[in-house]
């Protein structure tokens, strides 16, 4: 094999799973502060709720970032690691996550591919469930924050149902980063260096 200079981002992988933990933990924060602020509001509830908000909205553009960038180095890792696959640019892989319409596919389809790429040992089955769990349990967060905020804002039903699809959507994307940062880890360490020519 050819030697590498790569690394799988494994302390990259740490900070970003850590940041989108915290994140989502702090959005259960936020959306029980702005519920109380909706259903009592006074000047002091104001206060928590928008500063919680704020802090969550810090929290979260953190994590988005890290994910981000965790998904550029998995992605450059993958392309050496498997030359002969298509995997998304690096415009492409950032855009699409803001593109109407189009951030509901395909975001999903570039974390399969590079799942993919990275290693022989990706598992159909089990791995790719694993990227579809955890987008669907992201779309759906989507979907309900939105139709709580137009028909009931101030429903414990629908905070409930968001917060834990918040939660479960934090989980499963920890745990695709780590699944497809183990594969490369493998896949990188079991890379054989170019012994240095002899010297004449």
């Amino acid at each position: 094999m050819t030697s590498t200079a790569r690394k799988a981002p494994r302390t990259l992988a740490r900070c970003a799973q850590a940041a989108i933990a915290v994140a989502a933990v702090t959005d259960a924060l936020r959306a029980a502060a702005v519920r109380d602020h909706y259903l009592h509001p006074t000047d002091a509830s104001l206060h928590k709720s928008g500063f919680i908000s704020m802090i969550f909205l810090y929290l979260m553009t953190l994590a988005i970032v890290l994910f981000l960038v965790w998904l550029a180095r998995s992605r450059r890792n993958a392309q050496e690691l498997s030359p002969q696959t298509s995997v998304p640019s690096r415009g492409w892989r950032v855009g699409a996550w803001f593109i109407p319409v189009l951030n509901f596919f395909v975001p999903r389809r570039s974390v399969l591919d590079i799942g993919r790429a990275s290693s022989a040992s990706w598992q159909e089955k089990r791995d790719t469930t694993l990227v579809n769990l955890w987008w669907v349990a992201w779309i759906a967060h989507a979907m309900v924050l939105t139709v709580a905020g137009r028909v009931a804002p101030g429903s414990m039903a629908f905070l409930v149902v968001e917060e834990a699809l918040m939660i479960a959507a934090a989980v499963l994307v920890g745990l695709v980063i780590e699944r497809i940062t183990a594969l490369q880890s493998a896949a990188l360490g079991a890379t054989v260096p170019v012994a240095p020519l002899a010297q004449a």
